[in-house]
């Protein structure tokens, strides 16, 4: 008679714990955001999406669907940030552009500042910020029904407190968005399948079109919804979430009278020999219970279709969703070699596996790890459940690991909330052992999490951890994680985004008034917008010993430039005189900082 009471207080404690999670993350990523730059992909996206609300045109970055962009333009419009109207506007909405010709980039830069960099940027990040926090909502009351709230808990609070969660959470760009949708579409889905009805397939056809208009790489969900829908109907579906059985289920021995009322033995009835009973999937009577879910599945698409037309404004060319799919890494330079651990090549097939490895805290993949053997091994669990757990996260991944290009971690963020979860499946399974260590080791890792967000703010982007300095610097390791020797392994958005500029600025004025420095910074936003006094290099610059002068170089050229043939390794060689948001690299070689 006391269960029920405890079983309810212990499930609001879960809920107010995560959220309260939810706050210190919404928290922590907003004043993070007041201290960042403009990132690289940000100032075409803003443009876009100003373009899109104000003009109703979808000329401007077709090669990413709309929606996220559109979420920051409409807190743009809010904050009394309009679409400028000069030559160059309207050359992009009305003029002929050359194959190639991308004017929002340096439309979205003038318009930052035009209005203010921080005024910008604050209003197109709040909707973005609010997107990632939905994501953690999602994750806790999906969680809740899937696999308990004890897991769903521990997996929010992984995900919170996840440096690259976090570095991208209020980024105005689409990796983010993507996960965030991907998880409210299976969440629909997961109820649908429950209990099958018009409304929650309204909402799946819903979910999956703004899925759909997030990130063109969503459609690798696609193929993935027919085998989910035909696994809930050939099978049982709820996990041990809480709403699952309260009492044991009555089983009828196999001479006893079958429950069912047919007055035959359980045995002649529904206890029928195992042969009858373990019926092929593709059995007429299986497939009679899988075309429904399957007509579900068309009914969700044509719903998706349309949430996909609005989202276009109900443009007058119904193809444009095609045609941008068309046009995806229209931005990318072809044939652009990957860098990983200090060499360069066309591809490494391992590159995604590797970046996961190396980015996301090591306390995260021990509890993932575990938490996978625990939902492999668990009978309270049901097979659909697994596979919603499992199978698209691995679509996700693998489809980066053969068509994304080889330049971020954040192009398998889709796949980091599933291992969140199956951290918190770890956790509470560690939690629920009877064994002191068990207990301990769970809260060691916890209180590892939380060192992981805490120890590199407000430097979430750049995170690398542990591991990244074991075998090469140990004496690098930090409250940062590895963070000191990331460039080490990676580069580009993995390393540097051009989100350190503001700090860059900082240290200057602190550290060296009035100097100009020698600025490589690849990722574009104009430092002089931010009062950066400074001479700007090409890479070839720094592939020689450098002259004397005060350098600030970004880390994605301190990992790719020693890398090239020939290239001095100096930017290697030479200790740093300080990092600016862990990213950009400041070296004083003037001979009086050489002679100190």
């Amino acid at each position: 008679m006391c269960a029920m009471p405890s079983a309810k207080r212990e499930s609001r404690l879960l809920g107010l714990a995560a959220g309260a999670l939810v706050l210190i993350f919404l928290l922590q990523a907003f004043l993070e955001s007041r201290l960042k730059s403009p990132t690289s992909d940000e100032p075409p996206h803003i443009a876009a999406g100003l373009s899109y609300l104000e003009t109703h045109t979808f000329r401007a970055n077709p090669q990413h669907p709309p929606l996220m962009k559109e979420l920051a333009a409409l807190s743009l419009l809010a904050g009394g940030i309009r679409w400028p109207r000069n030559a160059e506007t309207e050359h992009l909405i009305h003029g002929e552009l050359k194959p190639g010709e991308q004017p929002e980039w340096a439309i979205g830069d003038q318009l930052i500042a035009a209005n203010g960099p921080d005024r910008v940027m604050m209003w197109a990040r709040a909707p973005l910020l609010l997107v990632a926090a939905m994501l953690a909502a999602v994750l806790f009351l999906w969680g809740r029904q899937i696999v308990g709230g004890l897991a769903a808990a521990g997996a929010v609070l992984l995900y919170t407190m996840d440096p690259t969660i976090l570095g991208h959470s209020y980024l105005v760009t689409t990796d983010v968005g993507i996960a965030a949708f991907l998880m409210l579409f299976l969440f629909a889905l997961w109820n649908y399948v429950r209990h099958p009805d018009g409304k929650r397939l309204a909402l799946c056809g819903l979910a999956l079109g703004a899925l759909l208009c997030t990130k063109f790489s969503a459609v690798l969900i696609l193929p993935v919804i027919p085998v989910l829908l035909l696994a809930a109907a050939i099978g049982p579906v709820d996990g041990e979430g809480e709403a699952r059985h309260t009492a044991p289920r009555y089983r009828a021995a196999r001479n006893d009278a079958c429950p069912c009322g047919s007055g035959k033995k359980f045995k002649a009835c529904h206890g029928a020999p195992a042969a009858a009973k373990t019926a092929s999937p593709a059995s007429p009577d299986r497939l009679r219970k899988a075309l429904p879910f399957l007509y579900a599945f068309l009914a969700m698409c044509v719903v998706a279709v349309v949430v996909i037309q609005a989202v276009y404004l109900f443009s007058s060319d119904p193809l444009l969703y095609v045609k941008g799919f068309q046009r995806v890494n229209a931005d990318h330079i072809k044939d652009y070699p990957t860098y990983f651990a200090g060499r360069i090549q066309d591809r490494f097939l391992s590159y995604f596996v590797f970046a996961w490895l190396l980015k996301e805290p090591l306390a995260t993949i021990i509890l993932a790890a575990i938490g996978l053997v625990a939902l492999i091994r668990s009978k309270n669990i049901s097979v659909t459940a697994k596979l919603f757990l499992l199978l698209p996260p691995a679509a996700m991944f693998l489809g980066a690991t053969i068509l994304a290009d080889e330049v971020g971690v954040r192009y398998v963020m889709p796949a980091l909330p599933f291992g969140h979860l199956l951290g918190g499946v770890g956790l509470a399974a560690l939690f629920r052992m009877t064994a002191g260590w068990a207990r301990a080791a769970a809260a060691l890792l916890c209180a590892w999490v939380v060192v992981a967000a805490l120890g590199v703010y407000p430097d979430h982007l750049p995170y690398f951890n542990e591991s990244a300095c074991l075998l090469r610097d140990p004496g690098a390791i930090g409250l940062g994680g590895g963070t000191r020797c990331g460039p080490l392994w990676l580069d580009d958005s993995n390393v540097d985004w051009g989100q350190s500029l503001k700090q860059l600025k900082t240290w200057l004025e602190h550290h060296a008034p009035g100097r100009e420095i020698l600025l490589l910074n690849t990722f574009g936003f104009p430092p002089e917008v931010y009062g950066i006094r400074c001479h700007k290099l090409d890479p070839n610059d720094l592939a020689v010993e450098p002259q004397p002068g005060l350098y600030a170089v970004t880390a994605h050229m301190v990992a790719r430039i020693p890398a090239y043939p020939g290239a001095s390794d100096w930017l290697r060689r030479v200790p740093p005189a300080a990092i600016a948001g862990h990213s950009l690299y400041i070296y004083d070689m003037t001979p009086a900082a050489a002679s100190r």
